[in-house]
């Protein structure tokens, strides 16, 4: 075979055999097959797609080109989640204990944040000691023992995603639905999960804009997953606006504490919307609300639950047991962070350099941009354009009012904090445009659109 024939087949619409598609894969990890020749074979499937045959034929040659981690031994079930990426995103580090402290382990793989989307690597990370570049031994013994670990792809697992996806970065072919199914699948399908529950975004603040493009790629990670053996959901949840009320990374982990907190579900507002004084009651509310759908679902494909309604309601019985922050707290200490140290650092680490933002006028706020938001948090310092900058820990943007809130002109709805007076002088604009008002109180949004299948 000859990587320019297969090259030029994809080009004019052709469908490879699987023996091309692995002759490519084994060929550009193996160096043999040069970076230009895979740009050149990622261009063509981002024009002409690919078959579900062939994406899943890739996914399967992604996941063998390096080490499976072997979870044998340890009881399962074995359920992950999977987010496609948004701003404000930050449900895994709720999920994991919670879904842990129902006694489904939870072997998550997790990224870091490129471009306007958080990565939860970096959120982790935030927290002092916090080590998520784990061996194999390690990562099975903190699942054993916690019910969940964190950890980052290695240079030995799917080595073919991590050189395609760095490929894909730098020449435009990052929003290719077969090579975003692969990509995704063939890191989870490699930690050792057996079921699989994906928050595919759409939406400004997502890679899928469209909400019809999102479910195109819902639909083909639940086909090429199954194909696969996994038993895989997945829901559409909207990304026009940032997820919960803090943006950044060690600021997320603060409001995922506070929803940890046993006392949090008693003044949960599920309607997320304002209460009498025009204010939301519970800026945390929307997240919580996308979290416990997402946590539903994993207790269903855990086995743990008959269907959603019940999973929901096992796991709000879990969270005011107080069982998933003690797990979330035991694996910190676990994987090398100090949990008291932690707990002293809650709405303290921030950095010296800060701002605030005020209301442009009175009125209701009607939106709260999610695209212009996650790009001002990387001028921030929270995010990073190329894999190689440092991101900040104490960097980030509170919001003080979400949509729906009423406002007067000059009052406070946003903090700031930015890991240099340049990177707050680019982004304050970002944010000040970020925000929408209107007369009257918006509709509320539909965050969960379907779920699929």
């Amino acid at each position: 075979m000859r990587a320019v024939d297969i090259i030029t087949k994809k080009r004019d619409g052709g469908t490879l055999s699987r023996e091309e598609i692995t002759f490519l894969i084994r060929g550009f990890v193996s160096e043999e097959i040069p970076n230009y020749q895979l740009s050149a074979w990622a261009m063509a499937v981002f024009f002409n797609g690919m078959t579900p045959q062939e994406t899943a034929a890739l996914t399967e040659v992604m996941l063998k080109s390096g080490n499976v981690i072997d979870l044998s031994g340890i009881n399962g079930p074995f359920v992950d989640k999977h987010s496609t990426g948004g701003v404000g995103d930050k449900t895994s580090l709720i999920l994991a204990p919670l879904i842990a402290s129902l006694g489904i382990r939870v072997p998550m793989m997790s990224g870091r944040a490129l471009g306007h989307t958080g990565g939860t690597l970096d959120k982790l990370e935030s927290i002092p000691g916090y080590r998520t570049s784990l061996s194999v031994a390690d990562f099975r013994e903190f699942i054993q023992k916690d019910g969940f670990a964190m950890t980052g792809q290695t240079r030995e697992i799917v080595p073919a995603d991590r050189l395609l996806y760095a490929l894909r970065d730098v020449t435009g072919t990052v929003e290719s639905i077969p090579l975003i199914t692969a990509s995704i699948l063939s890191k989870k399908a490699a930690e050792g999960t057996e079921g699989l529950v994906l928050d595919v975004k759409y939406g400004t603040g997502a890679f899928m804009k469209d909400a019809g493009l999102a479910e195109a790629l819902a639909k083909s990670l639940v086909d090429t997953g199954t194909a696969l053996g996994l038993n895989v959901k997945a829901l559409l949840t909207d990304m026009n606006e940032p997820l919960g009320y803090k943006v950044g990374n060690f600021l997320e982990v603060e409001e995922c504490l506070d929803c940890l907190e046993p006392s949090y579900l008693e003044k949960h507002n599920k309607k997320a919307m304002p209460d009498s004084d025009g204010y939301n009651s519970d800026l945390s509310a929307e997240l919580m609300e996308i979290t416990l759908d997402l946590a539903a679902a994993m207790t269903v494909l855990g086995g743990k639950a008959a269907d959603s309604v019940e999973g929901r309601k096992l796991c709000e019985e879990a969270l005011k047991s107080g069982k998933p922050m003690e797990l979330f707290l035991q694996n910190v200490k676990s994987q090398g962070g100090n949990p008291d140290e932690l707990q002293r650092m809650r709405n303290n680490f921030r950095s010296p350099i800060k701002a605030e933002i005020f209301a442009a006028k009175d009125g209701f706020i009607s939106g709260i941009d999610a695209l212009k938001t996650g790009k001002a948090s990387v001028l921030l310092g929270v995010g990073r354009n190329k894999s190689e900058d440092e991101v900040s820990p104490q960097a980030g943007v509170e919001f003080h009012v979400l949509s729906g809130s009423k406002v007067k002109a000059g009052e406070k709805i946003m903090s700031v904090w930015a890991r240099d007076e340049a990177g707050m002088n680019a982004a304050l604009p970002e944010l000040e445009d970020a925000v929408s008002y209107s007369n009257k109180a918006p509709e509320p949004r539909k965050l969960v659109l379907k779920e699929i299948p």
